[in-house]
């Protein structure tokens, strides 16, 4: 049996509710499944309700972007109380920064040639968070690309001529704000920043030493030679090691859940790990 520690839903930039995701996982026959959604934690309620109710261990989750020595990575929040006021207070400048930039970004389209309307990009959203995946959906939509990606690689990506950078907190304010929100930081999919595996070991270093509890050794992109390395690092540092699938559903239909076409499968041996882990900083 498979888990799956990183899904997003229709409440940031994925396209499966809470119920579809729980559905597919019971399809899957996975054990475990976490909602991670980017910048919110607005469906983790519902997806926990439904979960529990299915018979699945479910563990609340949420993806934050930070900056730390000049890069961006991603921290996967685990076991968070998603009612906490002041994690709900602390996302809302994310959240907000997202608004602005896609109205810095819309005009830039504009002035590119390209028409897209607040209106249109709410009608795909539909609920949660809207970012740059509901643009470049409609970038495809209307012809302006001819996939998800090259609306990236020409418009929407770092140093593209509509991209637009957004407020983010810091990787230590983040992996602290998970930990009040009694949670587990994680380090997301570490093998995307750099595929020679050179920048991860000093990066880890620092943000162990800020409190990180756990990378994401299995990913879908990950090799073999990362996938040991990230291990030995979780090692050496004291670190769960996670896995996680990085599902966004039509979003991105290469990233599939785990368990489902395909070989990827991370163990339940790691769900079983990070439950122990949280249960004990829960007491």
């Amino acid at each position: 049996m498979c888990i799956d520690l990183h899904t997003h839903s229709i409440y940031s930039d994925g396209s499966s509710t809470p119920a579809e995701l729980i559905q597919l996982a019971l399809t899957y026959g996975l054990k475990g499944l976490a909602l991670t959604d980017h910048d919110t934690v607005e469906g983790v309620e519902e997806f926990m309700h439904l979960g529990a109710r299915a018979g699945l261990t479910v563990v609340s989750g949420v993806e934050i972007s930070t900056s730390v020595q000049q890069r961006t990575v991603h921290i996967l929040g685990y076991g968070i109380d998603a009612n906490d006021p002041a994690l709900l207070r602390w996302l809302k400048p994310l959240q907000e920064g997202r608004e602005r930039r896609n109205t810095i970004i819309l005009e830039k389209l504009q002035h590119l040639g390209v028409n897209i309307t607040a209106e249109e990009i709410q009608h795909i959203s539909c609920c949660g968070q809207t970012g740059r995946p509901h643009i470049a959906r409609l970038l495809v939509e209307k012809g302006v690309v001819d996939s998800f990606d090259a609306a990236f690689r020409q418009y929407l990506g770092r140093n593209r001529p509509a991209w637009e950078g957004r407020f983010s907190y810091s990787a230590a304010e983040t992996i602290a704000m998970i930990h009040r929100a009694g949670g587990l930081a994680v380090l997301a999919h570490p093998g995307q920043l750099d595929p020679e595996m050179r920048v991860q070991p000093p990066l880890i270093r620092e943000l162990a030493l800020r409190g990180l509890d756990g990378i994401e050794a299995y990913y879908p992109t990950h090799t073999r030679r990362m996938k040991k390395k990230l291990r030995a690092l979780a090692a050496e540092h004291h670190l769960l090691v996670t896995g996680g699938s990085d599902f966004h559903g039509e979003t991105r239909p290469a990233h599939r859940l785990a368990g489902g076409q395909g070989d990827f499968c991370p163990p339940c041996a790691l769900l079983d790990a990070l439950m122990v882990r949280l249960n004990g900083r829960q007491r």
